[in-house]
């Protein structure tokens, strides 16, 4: 299978399964284009049609460039064939072993931000704090169920985590105590709404924090318009100080400005930029997930306005770096030399599997967009997973077994999407939020620009050193 696409000057052909990525000339392009099931003569017919006028055609010239394509696929970097489909359904019979959890350690918050899938972070139920016992507990179960794997993450979320910041500076002492004797490495995120953050979780989260997430919507307006505290007041001018000097301090370690963008801000580049410009340098904006009847849910007629936006920031981004001022986008992270390994490429994020949520009750749930659904209630953090039925289902929910990607170019890229978006689309954790789709499809087809662009700024800037 292949992929074409032109996109920001570059003729750009992705081999799926092998992952090259190919850049060629509008002539190879077409050649590419009818190879597979078209005689060589035909193709040079055609091609002489559409190219004849040029002096640089020849009739060789394009038999010369059916020879190369022709070498591509002998040496596997063109129509090469699926080999992993056999793999995915062996996947019943991996491990049970667990690596990370999201510990919601507020069902509370205090903010009351209207989008939010959490119900303001009650979930749907009684608002609540995690105590330290239930979260020691937790982490043991972590440890326990964790098999030879070293590497433990562990997330800080909600609600708002910081409004039981005490818990989580024990939680994370206790683990510290007994990484040495269990031979583990505990990795900690935290992810905040901001307005409790001061001096000392700065500091204590510099220090013991691998990852950050900071959410902020972007322009002031865009993010008052939805993100208020509970008297309907903003919360934009009293975050971002705290933001930007949480960000300074963390210097070169892991952070991410997070967004979310609704159908009030289509424009959502604009917000992307505002954030680049505040200082800024690891951002993410995600779409809105939300019921289709609400007035910000994004529509099928935003579609192409999407997906505009995303080629905007792709080339304003390209423009940044040649400036010497770039930031990251999380969705435009990939790496075409090693990237992930195929295991994760077929099975995804290991929801219900690989990672669990925890309640402040201790339940167990697949990840934390199901918790509060107890058809999705995988157990406890005393008794293990109960519900082994439901972790064979997970375990089968990879790229392969959803009908509705086998035609999609990018599946190995997303590895059949989210569980819970396609449950809440579709009614089954293995169907397809197809509008979800879309919007994927474009960020990969940005990201593989982006990345050919910089291989070329990087050949230039070599030829002209010579």
């Amino acid at each position: 299978m292949i992929h074409q696409y032109k996109l920001n000057g570059y003729n750009i052909v992705l081999d799926v399964y092998s992952g090259s990525v190919h850049v060629v000339d509008e002539v190879a392009y077409d050649i590419i284009a009818l190879y597979p099931q078209t005689p060589e003569d035909e193709i040079v017919r055609r091609m002489l049609e559409k190219y004849g006028d040029r002096p640089d055609v020849t009739e060789q010239d394009l038999r010369d460039c059916i020879e190369d394509v022709r070498a591509l696929q002998k040496a596997g970097k063109l129509y090469s064939e699926d080999v992993y489909a056999d793999m995915a359904f062996d996947f019943k019979k991996r491990s049970n072993d667990i690596k990370a959890l999201c510990l919601h350690v507020a069902h509370t918050c205090n903010l009351n931000c209207e989008y939010c899938f959490a119900s303001q972070g009650k979930y749907h139920g009684d608002r609540a704090l995690m105590s330290f016992e239930v979260g020691k507990q937790a982490l043991d179960f972590l440890v326990a169920h964790s098999g030879t794997r070293r590497n433990l993450e562990v997330d800080f979320f909600g609600g708002e985590p910081l409004m039981n910041w005490q818990v989580v500076k024990d939680l994370v002492a206790y683990a510290r105590s007994i990484e040495k004797e269990k031979n583990k490495n505990f990795r900690f995120t935290l992810t905040t709404n901001g307005v409790l953050v001061d001096d000392e979780v700065i500091e204590f989260a510099n220090k013991e924090m691998h990852n950050v997430v900071m959410s902020l919507d972007g322009r002031k307006e865009v993010h008052d318009r939805l993100r208020r505290n509970y008297a309907g007041e903003g919360s934009y001018d009293k975050i971002v100080p705290k933001f930007q000097e949480f960000a300074r301090r963390r210097g070169n370690k892991d952070y991410y400005v997070r967004g979310t963008f609704t159908h009030n801000n289509l424009d959502f580049t604009n917000d992307i930029f505002h954030m680049a410009d505040l200082g800024f340098t690891e951002l993410s904006m995600e779409p809105v997930v939300c019921a289709p009847g609400e007035p910000y849910a994004l529509t099928e007629e935003d579609l192409p306005v999407l997906k505009e936006q995303y080629e905007i920031l792709a080339n304003e981004m390209l423009r940044r770096r040649r400036e010497g001022r770039p930031f990251t986008f999380y969705h435009y992270m990939i790496d075409l030399t090693h990237g992930p390994c195929i295991y994760k490429r077929i099975a995804g994020c290991g929801s219900g599997t690989e990672y669990l949520a925890v309640t402040p009750w201790g339940d167990l749930y697949p990840c934390h967009q199901f918790v509060g659904d107890e058809k999705y209630r995988m157990g406890d953090v005393w008794q293990g997973v109960t519900n082994t039925e439901l972790r064979d289902e997970f375990k089968l929910c990879n790229v392969y077994a959803r009908p509705g990607c086998k035609d999609c170019w990018a599946r190995l890229y997303c590895s059949g999407g989210c569980a819970a978006n396609a449950y809440h689309a579709t009614g089954s954790i293995r169907g397809v939020y197809e509008y979800g789709c879309e919007l994927f499809r474009k960020r990969m087809e940005c990201a593989i620009m982006l990345q050919v662009a910089q291989a070329e700024d990087k050949k230039t800037a070599e030829d002209a050193e010579k």
